[in-house]
This record gives C-alpha cells, sequence and structure tokens, in this order.
C-alpha cells in the first residue's frame, strides 16, 4: 500500500484492497525530493502526520510506515521487487504531476510484472465523472454543482479488520530511511493525525456557533461566520482534507443537507463541491494549472522587471501597509495557513494593485500553505485574477481597506498579526485605475 495524499487507516478503500485475499500489507510513502523546497510548517505538518500514521500502524497492526526518499518510479519497484509484491495498491491522483509520476511507475512495474491499481480517491466525486448531458465536463460551478449532488457520493468505508496480514517491523526496518529532522514552523501547528482531523470535525459539527454567542448549534453558525478571519468559524480541516487525514465522504456522511438552502451545512458541503470542481478542471485541462483557463488574459500587460520582484518581495514579507494583506501573509508566515477571505484579498491585491502574475502568488502560496493543493490553490488564484472559471470579469477589484473594514470592523485579525504597519506601498485608488487600464488595452487589443 502507497500512501500518498490519504494519511489515515479508516475510511480508505485502497488499503482494504491491499489486505483482501489474505494478501500481505507492505505500507509505504516516499518523500520526493522536491518536498525540500516546502515552508517550515507544511514540512512540520507533514512530519508530525507520518509519525502519527507510524506510531497507529505500529499500535494496532504490529508493523510499521515504510518511508523511502527519493524518486518514486525508482523506489516504488525496489520495494515491490524487495516484498515479491504482485500488486501496488494506491489512491488515484487525478493532478497533473500525479498522473504523469503514476504513469512512469506504472511503467517500471509492468517491467517486473507488476501492476499499479487505483482505489478511490481524495475526492467526494472523482474527476470526470460529473458531465454534462453530451458527456462534456463543466466549465462553470453552479451548474456543476447541481449534478454533483446528485451523482452520489459512496458512503465510508470500513475500518480495517484485525486479521488483516500486515508486514512486521522486523521484515521492514532494514529498508526503512529516516523520516527527516522536524523543522521548527515558528508557531503552534494544529494537532495532527487522523484522530485529531475526526477531533476537530466533531468539534465543528458541535460548537461552531460559539464563536458568535448565539444559541445555534453545530455547523449551522458557518453561514455567518466563514467570513471574519478573527473568529473560528470555519472547520480547520482543510489541511486534513490536503494530506488525507480525513476524507469528505466522512464529512458529507455528517451533515443534514435536508435543511434549506441557506443552512450552514449546505454551505459548507458546497466548499467541498468547489473542491471537487477545481480538481475536475484541472484533470480535464491540465494546463491551466500554470496557464491562464481563459487564453484572452495571455495577452493581459503584467509587471515582471526588477522592480516587480521587490515589490514582490514586500508582498511576501506582508509589508505592503494594507493591514489586512499584511496580517494574511505573515499568518501564512508563522503557520502555514489564511483564512478563506483573506486569500482573496491578498490575492487580488497582488494582481490587480501590484499587477504582478498570479503564478507568482500561486507558487508561493504551494511553498508555505499546510493545505497547498495544486487544483484549489492554483484555480483559486485564477479566480482572483479574472482569468479562471468564474463569470465575473477581471474588474472586480477588492478595495483592502473596505474589505478590513467589513470583515474585520474591530481590527482583532489585524491587531493579532501586524504589530508595526508600514506606510501604503501603492494607492489602491490608482492601481485600480491601472487595472481597468490595461484591460481595456487587452479589450481594444
Amino acid at each position: 500500500m502507497w500512501f500518498r495524499r490519504d494519511l489515515r487507516i479508516g475510511d480508505l478503500p485502497a488499503l482494504l484492497a491491499a489486505g483482501s485475499d489474505n494478501q500481505t500489507v507492505v505500507p509505504l510513502f516516499i518523500i520526493d525530493s522536491g518536498f525540500a523546497r516546502a515552508g517550515a510548517p507544511r514540512r512540520a505538518l507533514l512530519h508530525g502526520i507520518l509519525n502519527d500514521l507510524d506510531q497507529q500502524i505500529r499500535d494496532r497492526f504490529g508493523s510499521r510506515l515504510l518511508i523511502r526518499h527519493g524518486d518514486p518510479a525508482v523506489e516504488v519497484p525496489a520495494i515491490a521487487a524487495a516484498f515479491d509484491a504482485s500488486t501496488v495498491y494506491v489512491s488515484r491522483d487525478y493532478a497533473p504531476y500525479g498522473r504523469q509520476r503514476d504513469t512512469l511507475v506504472a511503467a517500471a512495474l509492468a517491467e517486473q510484472g507488476r501492476s499499479l491499481t487505483g482505489v478511490g480517491s481524495p475526492y467526494a466525486v472523482d474527476p470526470g465523472r460529473v458531465l454534462k448531458g453530451d458527456g462534456t465536463p463543466y466549465k462553470v460551478f453552479t451548474p456543476f454543482s447541481k449534478i454533483w449532488r446528485q451523482t452520489g457520493v459512496e458512503p465510508p468505508a470500513p475500518d480495517p479488520g484485525g486479521d488483516m496480514d500486515w508486514a512486521p517491523t522486523s521484515a521492514l526496518d532494514e529498508y526503512c530511511h529516516p523520516l527527516f529532522d522536524p523543522p521548527e514552523p515558528g508557531c503552534g501547528l494544529p494537532s495532527v493525525g487522523e484522530a485529531a482531523a475526526l477531533d476537530r470535525w466533531a468539534s465543528f459539527l458541535d460548537a461552531a456557533s460559539a464563536a458568535d454567542g448565539t444559541m445555534r448549534s453545530g455547523v449551522s453558525a458557518y453561514i455567518d461566520l466563514r467570513d471574519q478571519p478573527a473568529l473560528a468559524g470555519t472547520s480547520q480541516l482543510s489541511p486534513d482534507l490536503k494530506w488525507g487525514t480525513i476524507h469528505p465522504r466522512t464529512l458529507l456522511a455528517d451533515l443534514d443537507l435536508s435543511g434549506p438552502k441557506d443552512d450552514g451545512a449546505m454551505v459548507f458541503s458546497s466548499e467541498l463541491a468547489w473542491r471537487d470542481f477545481y480538481a475536475d478542471v484541472l484533470f480535464t485541462q491540465p494546463h491551466t494549472a500554470w496557464k491562464n483557463l481563459n487564453t484572452r488574459f495571455d495577452a493581459m500587460p503584467v509587471d515582471t522587471d526588477a522592480a516587480a520582484r521587490r515589490r514582490f518581495d514586500q508582498w511576501t514579507a506582508g509589508e505592503t501597509g494594507f493591514g489586512i494583506v499584511d496580517a494574511g501573509l505573515r499568518q501564512l508566515l508563522a503557520t502555514g495557513w489564511m483564512h478563506n477571505r483573506v486569500r482573496m484579498i491578498v490575492a487580488s491585491f497582488l494582481v490587480k494593485d501590484l499587477h504582478l502574475p498570479w503564478q507568482w502568488g500561486a507558487r508561493w502560496f504551494m511553498q508555505h500553505l499546510l493545505d497547498g493543493d495544486i487544483a484549489s490553490n492554483n484555480h483559486g488564484w485564477q479566480w482572483a485574477a479574472g482569468t479562471g472559471t468564474d463569470a465575473s470579469p477581471y474588474f472586480r477589484v477588492f478595495n483592502p481597506t473596505t474589505q478590513q473594514q467589513r470583515y474585520d470592523r474591530r481590527g482583532e485579525y489585524v491587531d493579532r498579526w501586524v504589530k508595526t504597519s508600514a506606510e501604503p506601498m501603492v494607492d489602491h485608488g490608482v492601481e485600480r485605475e491601472e487595472a481597468l487600464r490595461r484591460l481595456r488595452m487587452l479589450r481594444d487589443a
């Protein structure tokens, strides 16, 4: 069983398949060399999750998580050969890199007479399943979400039984590489692992409304609190969904979606639908990981010179002089997380006020975010840039000052992260007009 974005034991169809028909399970995780470039919080989180998974496997099954470093196309066949495994089971990966990697691994295994078998995925509904009547994929979220809700989600998979055969620790020790030294994240990380994710979800269901002092219970408060970064109004489960310590099936199975459409449960489930939608768009159009979905914007003038790089460095340091922008960027550097409303504000500022390529911001986010997922992150950036699936055009420009007044009225969020503030690096009104001027240039070209 090759673990990737499914770092849990429960509700894991690929693991059940690996342990079927008296097959011996060899639990494997490979650390790609590229991960060394990740920010400290992101690396620290993965270190904690892998340790937790390893401990689960030791305590429950008398085995261990086999850690390897290097190229999966080399490491997976090597371990499969060492244990004479006929099949390597995985949860399917639909992202461009994952598909390319798995093609190479499958080919290398086939040369040995072995196979790579995908069972399940990190999504509630696998990419490619939600289609129009003519068999083509959706390009707009709203009609996608309607069919997504009708498609049906499989119930959570059962917990693996105690009779599943696992390779003993003694058989794995000689093949196992050391994990990696945990970096100091700079700020406290959330509790990690499968049990922590389930606890976080249960707490959110039961007490999400407590932050605003109302008597409502459970996730119903999400609809009102989700846009207020100073409050604990979101589930904080995005890193868990990224790394698979919990599956969206589990969340959807626990939600009561029978209430009115404006109910918090319905709104929360829509966020899961957005996650699946962006994965679907990337699956059907893999070039959109780093290129504009709307190719009209390929001709949009953006700044990339030395002065632009200096503005980018100022942005990454959270020294723009706009409180809510700086708070979000400093929160990201310290914790590896940023509130979703703030992500939109920060992204709009980079693209519309600084006139920089959205790809610069997307790469920066992917380096540092605990929940960095190529589909959600990069298409979220395209949404902010006006180059993606959203019907709203480029001239949607967030005013960072009014956004702060609306969503952080008392300044609690900004005060938490910004102790000293610089002078605004740009005049928002002037730069908004510049953004619109560039749009007119594009239209007139």
